[in-house]
């Protein structure tokens, strides 16, 4: 009997965070796109700053000025705020510079891996050996096709900034689940962002573009994207879905993101589609989704 209640929960996690995959998978065109006409630290602050604002008075709206049941919440909130509003942010806002959406897409395609061993160790979840092998395989595909377009037989600058963006998600998307257990998904964002307030918003000020109206309408648009879409409404969708159907689980569902940002890469930014970077693509997605079907055994929530 209680097959049946978790199988609908497990489902709407998985819809939720494809939701919010959806909304992710356009961050990098829309990045690339801020970034014709605005500096990467601005993009980065900027949409912190932005996002704050509105956090701040969704929170006060809402009548949400306070949590209950988890002790370190406000630490596991300093460091989603570090991990996602911050370092996420700015070492994609840089690595976007020298690497292509589409090829950055590609890369990115490591997030589901990184974001079940961030599970491993921050949610409690427990992967079974061939769930992590497949993700595996499917992480060293992503290096492999990095390799070979960041200059000859190394990586390049491009694509370790893009590493470092996906550690930073593979620590701030468990720690985000965990806090669900206790908050609303759109909450824990909110509260994050509202804590990197103080730092984000005068840094954004200081780095504020001279002449507003020289920048053109095109990169306020990607920006606007990052800091409203990207930054916090995705996040409703996405942290309600791994506290509901499990991180490990549903941060497979990040493996579409690729597809996106690469359909999307060519009419927003004129990337046209590279048939080797399609190629790596599939076999990316073909690659972990063998895992799909593998155990993960997923951590009982907590008594609030």
């Amino acid at each position: 009997m209680p097959s049946g209640p978790m199988l609908s929960r497990v489902t709407l996690g998985f819809i939720l965070g494809f939701i919010g995959v959806v909304i992710f998978g356009a961050t990098l065109p829309a990045t690339r796109l801020a970034l014709t006409g605005l500096d990467p630290w601005f993009v980065t602050l900027g949409r912190a700053a932005l996002a704050g604002v509105l956090a701040a008075g969704c929170l006060l709206v809402r009548g949400r000025v306070s949590w209950r049941g988890h002790p370190g919440a406000v630490r596991d909130l300093v460091a989603v705020a570090a991990s996602l509003v911050f370092a996420f942010s700015l070492l994609m806002a840089l690595g976007s510079v020298s690497v292509p959406a589409s090829h950055a897409g590609v890369v990115l395609g490591l997030l589901p891996l990184a974001t079940t061993l961030g599970a491993m160790v921050f949610a409690g979840e427990r992967p079974s050996r061939l769930f992590l092998v497949v993700s595996g395989l499917g992480a060293l595909l992503v290096a492999v096709f990095a390799a070979r377009n960041g200059g000859g037989d190394r990586f390049g600058a491009g694509d370790l900034l893009l590493l470092g963006a996906v550690v930073a998600c593979g620590i701030g998307y468990p720690l985000s689940a965990r806090l669900s257990r206790f908050m609303e998904g759109w909450e824990v964002i909110a509260w994050a962002l509202v804590f990197a307030l103080p730092v984000s918003l005068p840094a954004a000020l200081l780095v504020l573009p001279q002449e507003l109206a020289a920048v053109p309408g095109p990169a306020w648009a990607g920006f606007l994207y990052v800091a409203v879409m990207s930054q916090f409404v995705g996040f409703f969708f996405w942290n309600a879905g791994l506290a509901m159907g499990g991180v490990a689980r549903v941060a497979q569902v990040q493996l579409l993101q690729t597809f996106v940002t690469v359909a999307l890469a060519w009419p927003v930014n004129g990337e046209p589609l590279d048939v080797e970077t399609a190629l790596f693509a599939v076999a990316v997605v073909a690659v972990v989704a063998l895992g799909r079907k593998a155990k993960v055994a997923t951590a009982a929530s907590p008594a609030a």
